[in-house]
């Protein structure tokens, strides 16, 4: 029998959310949510199924979403798009798939800001290319412009950043952004900011688009999610964001991965990106939900981070007095005491953080109640 080469690990979203099912345990592993949509679009892309196409729609997308993403955000953050910037995706993993098959070619380098989205890393390696990683530190998680500087070789390609940062929920300063970019401009990097998170903004905090720094219109690729914007995390519905060229390029990668998405799902996004009305509400009921989730932990003696933006809340085991690894303690967690959680460190490639594990708390009142009577379960059995 011949070999078979797709040598990628197993999601820890994954693994978790299989352990959730097999043990019946209430799941605050992975990151969907289960209110915060608005009820209109859904009712719009039920009549856009109905009435709309149901074929295949241009591999780059629908002309109005691609008009509409660019809109959105010229609104937002002060840029000059147009469609021919933008490339539609099946997901915003599946944009962030094309532009690293599009940019990294063998031999070359991509640098990883870890803890990091686990899809990053095997789809450069599977791109032919090397990882470079720069750790953060916890608890305040900034970005070590040294440490940044000293990773770039003369092989470095791309330098991936995710903002905000998935699984610490922190928001770059804009001295943070700031570091980025001199970094890219001044070694001619290209960078692929992944924003999927932009909306998800919690105590009225404010987002940065790294596009908007001076030089790095020219070098940013923006990866967008309508799943994330309107927490509709099934539909799959994302987007590219780049400088035509590159855009074009990514394209390409493209057509050859899911090709095109839904005609009628893009239709429906492209509605309501014209509703910014419906973002407070939404933010409001995602601080909410954290605010509950807090303040249930520390009552049940968890130590617990800050978090700024996602819908996810990073709690720090050994300040709580747990003597556990993460892989440990999430293990004990989902199989004695019926809830599941996100260690760490499989965000990172080297020198795990082994310390701490991420909740979402993007759920209903009775969801994240359940969560903490099991929570407060599996601390009474660590320790």
């Amino acid at each position: 029998m011949n070999p078979l080469y797709a040598d990628m690990p197993l999601s820890i979203f994954e693994r978790m959310s299989m352990a959730a099912i097999r043990h019946g345990a209430v799941n605050l592993g992975q990151g969907f949510p289960d209110f915060g949509w608005p009820e209109p679009l859904v009712e719009e892309a039920a009549r856009l199924l109905r009435e709309g196409s149901n074929q295949y729609p241009p591999s780059r997308g629908l002309p109005v979403l691609r008009e509409a993403v660019a809109a959105h955000y010229n609104r937002c953050h002060g840029l000059q798009l147009t469609a021919d910037h933008v490339l539609v995706t099946s997901g915003a993993t599946e944009a962030i798939a094309a532009a690293i098959l599009a940019v990294i070619g063998p031999g070359e380098e991509a640098i990883v800001i870890a803890p990091a989205y686990d899809a990053y890393a095997p789809l450069v390696r599977r791109a032919g290319g090397t990882v470079r990683e720069v750790a953060l530190r916890a608890p305040d998680w900034q970005i070590d412009e040294a440490a940044l500087r000293a990773a770039v070789t003369d092989r470095s390609r791309l330098l991936i950043l995710n903002n905000p940062h998935n699984p610490t929920g922190r928001l770059f300063s804009r001295a943070e952004l700031e570091a980025v970019a001199s970094i890219a401009r001044e070694h001619d990097l290209l960078v692929l900011s992944d924003e999927v998170w932009e909306h998800v903004l919690l105590d009225g905090a404010a987002f940065t688009s790294l596009a908007v720094l001076p030089g790095m219109a020219e070098r940013t690729l923006k990866c967008g999610s309508a799943g994330k914007i309107f927490s509709l995390t099934g539909w799959k519905v994302g987007w590219l964001v780049a400088p035509p060229a590159f855009a074009g390029v990514v394209a390409k990668a493209h057509q050859f991965l899911t090709f095109a998405t839904p005609p009628n799902l893009q239709a429906a996004v492209a509605v309501g990106l014209a509703h910014h009305e419906w973002l407070t509400p939404m933010r409001a009921a995602f601080t909410r939900a954290r605010n509950r989730l807090v303040h249930g932990l520390e009552q049940a003696g968890y130590a617990v981070l800050p978090a700024q933006a996602t819908y996810f809340q990073c709690v720090d085991l050994a300040q709580s007095g747990i003597d556990m690894t993460d892989i440990e303690f999430a293990t004990l967690a989902v199989e004695r005491a019926g809830v599941a959680v996100i260690p760490l460190s499989p965000f990172f490639e080297a020198e795990p953080v082994t310390t701490m594990v991420r909740l979402c708390f993007a759920k209903q009142d009775s969801t994240i109640d359940a969560g903490l009577q099991a929570l407060a379960k599996a601390r009474a059995l660590a320790c």
